[in-house]
């Protein structure tokens, strides 16, 4: 089981990969840079950084925003997945699975409030 502290820190990179994934999709262009892609993206980022900051508060409310959080990491996993054709888009994948996997564990987790 992971601890809170290790699923803020794939929170928090997750965040970060996403971020920088971003920019390199929009340098790339074509498939990367299409706008549901980097939207998905942009959703992954933003709710890894809310799943981190309700976790470091200690706010009940952490679960929610986790469960929420695993899903959206699983289907921007599985999009970058469809690009994975260099080591950018293979880091995002691997990174945002490994936050689902957490996050979904601490979602599940009724010790960790």
């Amino acid at each position: 089981m992971a601890s809170m502290q290790d699923c803020i820190t794939n929170c928090l990179d997750c965040h970060s990969v996403c971020l920088a994934t971003i920019a390199h999709c929009l340098e790339k262009g074509g498939d990367h840079a299409a706008p549901e892609h980097i939207r998905l993206l942009q959703d992954c980022a933003q709710i890894c950084i809310v799943s981190a900051d309700f976790m470091l508060r200690r706010s009940p409310m952490h679960r929610m925003t986790c469960r929420i959080c695993a899903d959206i990491c699983i289907a921007c996993a599985d999009d970058c997945s469809k690009l994975a054709d260099d080591e950018t888009m293979v880091l995002c994948a691997e990174t945002c699975r490994r936050c689902a996997q957490s996050c979904a564990e601490m979602a599940a987790d009724r010790k960790a409030a």
